[in-house]
């Protein structure tokens, strides 16, 4: 299954990213969930939640709002990085991020 992930910051600030099967095949959803939980931590992402749990597209989101639009723009690899573990995470054939609209749609 290919997989299309979007990443948008508002005002044609807009990230895509087609991806293959071959290119999250080495991917396991462990390996997914790490790679976003240190950038979670290096990012200094804060979620406040009322329970104290933070789900997965919460950490997605966050990871997205906190790297900023810059970092996608000038880091091709990390957002290369970001959209194949995001996909892998999430399983969904479409994943949108619009961080200005701080939501998740698949």
């Amino acid at each position: 299954m290919h997989q299309h992930v979007i990443v948008s910051f508002g005002n044609d600030k807009r990230f895509e990213y087609r991806l293959t099967p071959e290119e999250v095949a080495g991917i396991s959803g462990e390996q997914a969930r790490q790679w976003f939980d240190r950038q979670f931590e290096e990012l200094e992402c804060d979620v406040p939640t009322p329970i104290g749990k933070v789900l997965l597209v919460d950490r997605i989101l966050s990871v997205a709002r906190y790297a900023g639009e810059p970092r996608f723009r000038e880091r091709a690899d990390w957002a290369g990085q970001f959209a194949r573990n995001a996909a892998v995470m999430t399983g969904r054939e479409v994943l949108r991020v619009d961080v200005e609209k701080n939501t998740i749609s698949y």
